[in-house]
C-alpha cells in the first residue's frame, strides 16, 4: 500500500502529514525541536499543530497501561436488538475504562477495548452491566494475550518513509515500537496520588509540560519529569498519538478476527505488524485467536488487502471481515463523523456510567 492521497482531504497538507510522523516519533519533543527537524520555525509548527487539533486531525495523549498494575485487557463484541446499538455504543464511550468502540454489522454489533484498572471495574461492566442491559443479546469477551501493534504514539507504519532518515534522527532516532512483551505485568506497578494526578492531566494533553505535570502533581519539575519517565519506563502510561485516518484519504476501516494455527500466531501477529494497513493487533483468546483493525482506502482496497496480503499468510486457516459502520470512540477520543473531538468528561466507578438510557434494564436472569 502507497502513502497517503493527501488530496481527498483540503484540510490536510504534505507539510501537516511530516508534523504527524514526526509526532510519532517524539511526541513529547518540544516545538523547538521539532522545527529544527523538519525545517521550519518554531511558530509555524505550532500553528500547524493546533489546527490540526482543533480540525479533528490529530490528538496526542497520555493512555494508560491497566497490564502495568496487574490488571487485564478486552477485546469485547456485543450484539444488540435492532435500534439499540447506538444508545449503547454511545453510553460505553463515556466510560473511561473503555478506550475503543465501534458500531459494526451495520450497526447492530458493538466492538469495544475494555481497560479496567481493577478487576471490580471489569466485573461491574463484563459481569453485571452489560448482562443485565434489556437490548444486549450476546456479549464475547475475549481477553488480550499479546500485543503486536498499537500504543506507543500509534505506531502506525502507514506514515513510514514521510520523513527522511536524517529528519528522524533529528527527533531522537528511529521510531521503533516497544519490545514485544506480555500484556500483563508480572511486577505490577504501584501507583500514588501523585502519579494519579499526573496521568489525568497526560489524559487530557500528552504534551503538557513539566511545570504544568509538578503543578498537578504537587511536586518540583523534575520530580515530575523523573517520574514520568519511570512510568514511561515500566508502560504505565503511553503517549499516544491519534489520528483521524478519513482525513489522510482512509475511509474504510474494519475489523479483522482471525483462526490462526497455534503455532503460527506469533509470526503472523509481527507479520502484520509491518503492514502499512494495519494499525492495531493481538493475540487474543475465544474462537478467534487474533485480531487486527485495517485501515484502507475504499472498499475495493479492503477486498485486495484482506484477501491477498492477509488470507495469503501462512497458517491463516479463516477469517472474519468485519467493516466498521461508525466509529464512536477511538483510543480515548470521541469521534463525530471522521473527526476526532474532546476526550469525554468519564469516571466509569460512577453508577451514572449505565450502557443504556434509564428504564431499559433488566435483572439478569440466573
Amino acid at each position: 500500500m502507497s502513502g497517503p492521497v493527501l488530496r481527498e482531504s483540503v484540510a490536510v497538507q504534505p507539510e501537516d502529514v511530516r508534523l504527524i510522523r514526526a509526532l510519532q516519533i517524539a511526541p513529547r519533543a518540544s516545538f523547538a525541536t521539532i522545527a529544527h527537524a523538519l525545517g521550519h520555525s518554531e511558530a509555524a509548527v505550532r500553528r500547524r499543530y493546533r489546527r490540526l487539533c482543533a480540525e479533528g486531525v490529530l490528538r496526542v495523549a497520555g493512555v494508560v497501561n491497566p497490564g502495568a498494575s496487574g490488571q487485564s485487557r478486552w477485546l469485547v463484541r456485543v450484539r444488540c436488538r435492532p435500534g439499540s446499538a447506538a444508545a449503547i455504543a454511545e453510553a460505553l464511550a463515556k466510560r473511561a475504562d473503555v478506550s475503543w468502540v465501534a458500531l459494526a454489522a451495520a450497526g447492530s454489533e458493538i466492538t469495544c477495548a475494555v481497560r479496567p484498572r481493577s478487576a471490580e471495574q471489569r466485573e461491574n461492566l463484563l459481569g453485571q452491566r452489560l448482562p443485565r442491559t434489556a437490548a444486549v443479546l450476546d456479549v464475547n469477551a475475549s481477553v488480550m494475550l499479546r500485543q503486536f501493534l498499537g500504543g506507543r504514539a500509534h505506531y502506525w507504519a502507514a506514515l513510514r518513509g514521510t520523513l527522511s532518515p536524517e529528519e528522524e534522527s533529528a527527533l531522537g532516532g528511529a521510531d521503533t515500537p516497544f519490545p514485544e512483551s506480555p500484556v500483563v505485568a508480572a511486577d505490577p506497578v504501584r501507583l500514588t496520588e501523585a502519579d494519579e494526578q499526573m496521568l489525568d492531566l497526560l489524559a487530557a494533553d500528552g504534551r503538557a509540560s513539566l511545570v504544568e505535570l509538578a503543578a498537578a502533581a504537587d511536586l518540583t519539575p523534575g520530580r515530575a519529569g523523573r517520574r514520568l519517565q519511570t512510568l514511561l519506563r515500566h508502560r504505565v502510561v503511553h503517549v499516544d498519538v491519534e489520528i483521524a485516518p478519513a482525513a489522510l484519504g482512509y475511509h474504510a476501516r474494519a475489523n479483522l478476527w482471525l483462526r490462526v494455527h497455534p503455532s503460527a500466531i506469533k509470526s503472523v501477529g509481527r507479520t502484520l505488524a509491518e503492514e502499512p494497513g494495519i494499525a492495531f493487533a493481538a493475540a487474543i483468546s475465544g474462537p478467534y485467536n487474533l485480531n487486527a483493525v485495517a485501515h484502507c482506502r475504499d472498499l475495493d482496497e479492503l477486498f485486495e488487502f484482506s484477501t491477498e496480503r492477509i488470507g495469503a499468510l501462512s497458517g491463516v486457516q479463516s477469517m472474519e471481515l468485519s467493516p466498521v459502520h461508525r466509529q464512536v470512540k477511538q483510543s480515548g477520543t470521541l469521534v463525530y463523523g471522521d473527526r476526532l473531538g474532546p476526550r469525554p468528561d468519564q469516571d466509569a466507578s460512577s453508577d451514572s456510567s449505565s450502557t443504556e438510557p434509564p428504564g431499559r434494564t433488566r435483572r439478569a436472569r440466573r
